[in-house]
């Protein structure tokens, strides 16, 4: 099934079961209070959620000024992923992780920690910021933020079910109320991770488009995995709903099932590797008619680990 047709098929399940849990604790009062609590979080997220990750994440903007290496790369895999320049962050911190966020590409924020940084070349630092902006292209930002906008409404509807339930006449099966308050956002989850992995599948090929080497994509994959395996991210402790966002499990170790946040790192790097397979092989292997980043000698930095006196 195509990726789109099936985020857009669990949208409406997600959509389908916010309805259904409105209805089911008040009727079609319900299902009206429902809709207008979601239509209020939804516009609020669709405003201010790239300002409420970067600051739940401690994302501080840079300038080519700051980190003209790593904003030249950005500038260079927008303009081949046919982007507009994105606003583009570094957050301080060991663990090596990277987001994306903004409710369209007019309105976009890629971010990387130093703990990335450090630890990647300059080809795997392209293709996991190309995967971000892949993300961006994809319009991924936005689904993400409406499933767990909805998600979120859902939670809170069912948290609240008893002041929506009916009353008297009205008043709904007390069974079919406790169902539905402790399935429904436990389905909301589910159906919340399944687009999440989906999307991940998505942004890998892009990122690979845009970079142009999708074994450098997959080769920071592994380093990544086995570095936030090791090294706690104190934002997603705190919020753990963020982890989705990051290009890798906060926490490593990610598995194919209906609890994981991603896919599992080992089918994403099989089916980079199938990509570079079917278009050369190599480390550098090309998937566009683009030509190959070229390569800069690299200078460790707080800021700006590619080296801010690097040559180009």
């Amino acid at each position: 099934m195509h990726p789109l047709l099936r985020t857009t098929m669990l949208l409406a399940a997600l959509t389908a079961l916010f309805m259904a849990l409105g209805w089911t604790l008040g009727g079609s009062g319900g299902a009206v209070i429902a809709l207008v609590i979601a239509a209020g979080m939804n516009l609020f997220t669709y405003w201010n959620a790239d300002r409420i990750v970067l600051s739940m994440n401690g994302a501080r903007e840079v300038t080519e000024a700051e980190a003209p290496q790593f904003v030249r790369l950005i500038r260079e895999l927008a303009t081949r992923a046919g982007l507009p320049m994105p606003r583009t962050y570094i957050v301080d911190s060991p663990h090596p992780n990277a987001f994306a966020t903004g409710r369209d590409p007019n309105h976009a924020a890629v971010a990387a920690t130093t703990g990335l940084l450090s630890i990647l070349d300059r080809d795997e630092i392209a293709g996991v910021m190309a995967h971000e902006l892949g993300h961006v292209r994809n319009r991924d930002t936005l689904i993400m933020t409406m499933t767990a906008t909805i998600a979120g409404a859902i939670s809170m509807l069912a948290n609240f079910g008893y002041f929506f339930a009916g009353r008297g006449s009205d008043r709904v099966n007390p069974l079919a109320m406790i169902l539905a308050v402790i399935v429904a956002p436990f389905a909301a989850m589910l159906v919340q991770l399944a687009i999440s992995r989906v999307r991940e599948y998505g942004a890998d090929r892009a990122g690979a488009a845009i970079s142009g080497k999708p074994l450098a994509l997959a080769s920071a994959l592994e380093k990544l995995e086995r570095g936030a395996a090791q090294i706690p991210n104190p934002a997603v402790a705190a919020n753990p709903a963020l982890a989705q966002l990051y290009i890798v499990p906060s926490f490593g170790g990610s598995m194919d099932n209906l609890f994981s946040t991603h896919p599992a790192t080992a089918n994403r790097i099989a089916a980079l590797r199938e990509i570079a397979g079917s278009s050369g092989g190599g480390r550098g292997a090309r998937v566009s008619a683009l030509d190959p980043l070229p390569a800069v000698r690299r200078r460790a930095s707080a800021l700006d680990p590619l080296g801010p006196g690097a040559r180009r």
